[in-house]
């Protein structure tokens, strides 16, 4: 049986490209690594990116010896049965984590019922927020929401009939520039105008950084630097975006948190490169 209180979270947005999936690993393995049993759902059988992730960091965790803390990660084609059935299968996990296609499916809107945390990345562009919501091209004021924020205000509502809990909805500004542009602020000053009207969390996400594509062959993130052969400043800075972005996820789970790194051991590090 399912443990009770298992927490779901659902990183979802019908646009690629986002960060979706290189943000959800990097979540799960966070919470691995504070002690949480984590169920992962990859819901694209197709690309299978969480997936291939982490099959590349239990490869590497076993090339090294070395004790890196992963999720169980499943692939789920559609036929697979329903998003209840789904959580169900998950066990005791403390939290099942659900990574959707960047595409609509039936399956990855029935998971937005189920959500506890909904997590939506966009990239720091309007083009972007078009799916959250329309704005008007002199003033760039938000004119009315868009598709995507029409969908989960409906998931949301049915969650409220069916079970009577709060869904957390938390849109996350993935790939920032490390330098703040017009465009930027702009696109900060909507989203802040956006959050009150349908009822999301803005927050800071994680830099454009080319350690997040170097790091994939390893399956390494950014809280294994103790395997990672001459860790930067920036591997540094990127580690401390990931924990604040962990933070302000406030999660209300159990563990000693996501602050911790994986003790050192005497494997040797991966070589993952120099982030740009």
């Amino acid at each position: 049986m399912p443990q009770a209180d298992t927490h779901v979270i659902v990183v979802a947005n019908e646009k690629g490209g986002t960060g979706k999936s290189t943000l959800c690993v990097h979540l799960g393995v966070a919470l691995a690594h504070a002690g949480l049993e984590v169920q992962l759902l990859d819901l694209d059988p197709r690309q299978r990116t969480s997936d291939r992730y982490l099959e590349n960091r239990r490869a590497t965790a076993a090339r090294l010896g070395a004790d890196l803390p992963t999720p169980d990660v499943r692939v789920v084609e559609p036929d697979s049965g329903s998003a209840v059935a789904l959580k169900d299968e998950a066990g005791n996990a403390a939290v099942l984590l659900v990574d959707t296609p960047g595409r609509d499916s039936p399956l990855g809107r029935e998971m937005l019922g189920l959500a506890d945390t909904l997590i939506t990345p966009i990239n720091d562009s309007f083009l972007d927020f078009d799916l959250l919501g329309r704005v008007d091209p002199e003033d760039y004021a938000v004119t009315r929401p868009g598709f995507y924020a029409e969908l989960v205000w409906k998931a949301r509502q049915r969650r409220a009939r069916q079970s009577g809990r709060a869904l957390d909805w938390v849109v996350v500004r993935n790939r920032l520039s490390t330098l703040e542009a017009r465009n930027q602020r702009r696109v900060g000053a909507a989203l802040d105008n956006l959050a009150g009207r349908v009822g999301f969390r803005p927050v800071p996400g994680l830099s454009e950084r080319v350690i997040f594509r170097e790091l994939f062959p390893s399956g390494l993130t950014l809280l294994d630097l103790a395997h990672i052969a001459e860790p930067t400043m920036s591997h540094v800075a990127a580690r401390a975006e990931l924990r604040e972005l962990v933070r302000a996820l406030r999660l209300p789970l159990a563990g000693p948190g996501p602050e911790a790194g994986p003790p050192p051991g005497s494997a040797g590090p991966v070589q993952a490169g120099v982030a740009a």
